[in-house]
């Protein structure tokens, strides 16, 4: 990010007149009908090697594999990361997303998600017709290469744990203009919003002339966002109109307004446990209620992103808040360091010939202004360096982990919960029941960028100052005494936060996978809601999950029963193919070389004829709470069976039972975890800690954004990619 510590040194001087950036123009025709048939077959041929198999998913069910999280340089922080600044590559748009899909990732599906709270009604309008572009060349309807989905995203930021809510993706199954709402529906009230704070940027023209279109551009955004009319708060959708930005602060907000247009649509909320933007303390609890959670839209749980693993719960906390709202700072344990308390550390080092009562008195302050400075702990200390604060708040035994990780919005955290105090009209108590899936969270139109481990500058969200030039004209220093903690204000918007020590945590991307009865967009989307999806860290795994004497026969992933016996469950699992440099010969045919190596900068997916083994099969078990308040530490059980495989491509079948379930007086949930081989991975060791003897974290060599870790560097580090299932939802016959 362009900003660390304050305000840019030059302020507002005359910007110049700009223009808007279109939507683009999609180049790609439909990919090789053989091409198509090859992969089928492939997938076809591994299947058979995994015999003997369930029926729940029959031969005629293929997997498909897409994006649905993907931004354009229309969402204004893609915007931001264009810029020459950042060593950024310019436009985005939204016809690079079905190149891309098309042509470099090999993708099925995917869905534009740019945030609602910067898309005016005309981006709105020509995303709506790049995404018709984009099916207009798959060919038959019933039989396409590419579903593109139309969607944005909900993105709301609240300041402490009660008023934020998080964000949220609301797709759409349809494409025609009556299919769809005439504008997006975002969160942020009232006049800047996201943009607030950046108008100086375009100062920077005057020291870049080559990319003075870049940052007028950038400005013309920003003013044309600022002159947009504010929709009228209580007004039915329908009534309003085209033309304003429309709100909904809270989720039942937006929910209202969903109902109001009367289209289907998932709502997905995704980066929950993200730290970078989420208070601690914040916890999903506060969303298990009928007013903030629709059972019927909000199915899907995006698990893993470009931003990170949000799937595993830790006990720890970033701090403790009592019952009165008094916050308090943990100790740290052999799994975690809290911010806080590395404040603390800070400080002590820093205490020099204070009397030792001082020392310690500011020491215990400093880990108060941390606990009041929200996502901004950095600040406390502002001439404090990125491996000062070592990796406070991380998780250290998280796979791919997102940034800050915050447990109580994690997923497996959710699917614990319950509302006995909100029951359904059978009586049961309220409860997330949702299917898994990952996507990328990709800012640069990309799709799907998972499938090979390269380019981390421009695969994944990694950006920071392009040379030590620009950053001699940002703040680099402080006139605070640096023996003073600081007071941090706390505000809304994108300043002020982590963004040295994030860039180790963004990662490729995910994807999601389900098993579909056609490629064609109806089949896609009713897989989709009936949740017979998993989602990858990006590799394209193959994985059935099935309970196999389900009430009716063997039942898929992301089933629901009323159940009492025995439960007798199956999983197949076969690793990604290991993949081959550059572009197949479909990718050369199907964009010109300009646009091949601008989009793909050659590499694409292009898969081998060998699969990376699959070395384990976890099983996690969780049995949602039975009161209120009740631990659910206890409650989650990861894994609850570990199941080795033996190392072979032909993948691995696992069939193990649950002969508890019946005697637990209670309901449960299972999933599947195929994890594969260590390969490498960008951004795979995130901070690179250093340890001493004993294990303590004593430093850390970030892979920073900005130019200070070399372009070429991706950071690779070995990981075991890996498949989450959706969950089977078991429910006691008597209660």
């Amino acid at each position: 990010m362009l900003r660390r510590h304050g305000a840019f040194l030059m302020a507002a001087l005359a910007l110049g007149c700009g223009g808007d950036r279109t939507a683009g123009e999609v180049e790609g025709a439909r990919r090789p009908q053989a091409a198509i048939e090859a992969a089928a077959e492939a997938q076809r041929d591994a299947r058979r090697t995994l015999a003997p198999r369930s029926e729940s998913t029959p031969a005629t069910k293929a997997i498909l594999f897409g994006d649905l999280h993907v931004h354009t340089t229309w969402s204004f922080d893609a915007f931001l990361y264009s810029l020459p600044v950042t060593a950024g590559e310019g436009a985005h748009p939204a016809a690079d997303a079905c190149d891309f899909a098309r042509y470099c990732s090999a993708l099925d599906f995917y869905a534009l998600t740019d945030h609602a709270e910067n898309l005016t009604s005309e981006h709105w309008a020509a995303e709506k017709e790049s995404i018709r572009q984009c099916n207009a060349r798959a060919g038959d309807p019933s039989d396409p290469d590419l579903v593109a989905f139309t969607g944005f995203e909900w993105t709301q930021v609240g300041l402490t744990p009660e008023t934020h809510w998080g964000h949220k993706n609301v797709i759409f199954p349809g494409t025609a203009e009556a299919e769809l709402p005439v504008r997006p529906i975002g969160s942020v009230e009232g006049e800047g919003g996201l943009v607030s704070g950046f108008g100086p940027v375009g100062s920077l023209r005057f020291l870049d002339p080559m990319g003075w279109s870049e940052y007028v551009d950038f400005v013309w955004l920003i003013d044309t966002l600022a002159g947009k009319p504010r929709c009228e708060r209580g007004v039915d959708t329908r009534s309003l109109p085209v033309d304003c930005m429309e709100s909904a602060p809270t989720p039942d907000e937006l929910f209202e307004k969903l109902d109001q247009w009367g289209f289907d649509s998932l709502v997905i909320p995704h980066g929950t446990a993200w730290g970078v933007y989420t208070p601690p303390g914040t916890s999903i609890e506060k969303h298990l209620t009928p007013a903030m959670h629709d059972p019927e839209r909000q199915t899907l749980i995006e698990v893993m992103s470009g931003h990170g693993n949000s799937e595993e719960y830790r006990d720890w906390r970033s701090v403790e808040i009592g019952e009165d709202g008094e916050k308090t700072c943990p100790a740290p344990t052999a799994g975690h360091l809290a911010c806080c308390w590395r404040a603390g550390e800070i400080m002590r080092d820093r205490c020099g010939d204070l009397e030792a009562a001082e020392c310690e008195s500011r020491v215990e302050d400093a880990k108060q202004r941390v606990l009041e400075a929200n996502v901004s702990h950095h600040l406390v200390f502002p001439d404090t360096r990125a491996e000062d604060w070592l990796d406070c708040d991380q998780c250290r035994d998280c796979f791919k982990p997102a940034f800050g990780l915050r447990p109580r919005e994690t997923a497996q955290y959710a699917m614990a919960l319950s509302n006995p105090a909100a029951p359904n009209e059978d009586g049961d108590p309220l409860r997330f029941r949702f299917g898994f899936l990952a996507s990328s969270d990709n800012h640069k139109a990309r799709p799907g960028t998972g499938y090979k481990q390269y380019e981390r500058r421009k695969m994944t969200d990694a950006t920071g100052v392009r040379s030590s030039f620009y950053e001699s004209l940002l703040p680099g220093g402080s006139d605070a005494d640096p023996r003073v903690p600081q007071q941090v204000e706390v505000r809304p918007g994108l300043l002020d936060r982590d963004t040295e020590r994030v860039a180790s945590f963004f990662y490729t991307g995910g994807l999601v996978a389900l098993h579909s009865d056609g490629r064609d967009r109806e089949a896609v989307w009713q897989a989709l809601k009936r949740r017979e999806v998993y989602g990858t860290s990006g590799p394209r795994l193959l994985l059935w999950f099935d309970l196999l004497n389900g009430p009716d026969g063997p039942a898929p992933m992301g089933s629901e029963f009323e159940f009492s016996g025995v439960p007798r469950f199956e999983v197949r699992a076969l690793g990604a193919f290991e993949q081959q440099p550059g572009c197949p010969d479909e990718s050369h045919a199907g964009l010109s070389p300009e646009r091949l190596e601008h989009l793909c900068r050659g590499e694409c997916y292009n898969p081998g004829d060998r699969r990376h083994p699959i070395v384990t099969i976890e099983i996690v078990r969780i049995r949602p709470q039975t009161r209120t308040g009740e631990d659910v530490g206890p409650l989650i059980e990861d894994p609850w069976k570990r199941i080795a495989c033996l190392p072979k491509e032909s993948g691995c079948v696992a069939r193990f039972e649950d002969p508890e379930y019946p005697t637990l007086g209670r309901d449960a949930l299972y999933y599947a975890r195929a994890i594969q081989e260590e390969t490498p991975a960008v951004n795979g060791a995130q901070l690179r800690v250093e340890r001493d003897a004993s294990g303590r974290v004593v430093g850390t060599a970030p892979c920073y954004g900005d130019y200070r870790t070399d372009a070429e560097d991706d950071c690779l580090a070995p990981v075991s990619e890996r498949a989450w299932s959706s969950p089977i939802f078991l429910d006691q016959s008597a209660r």
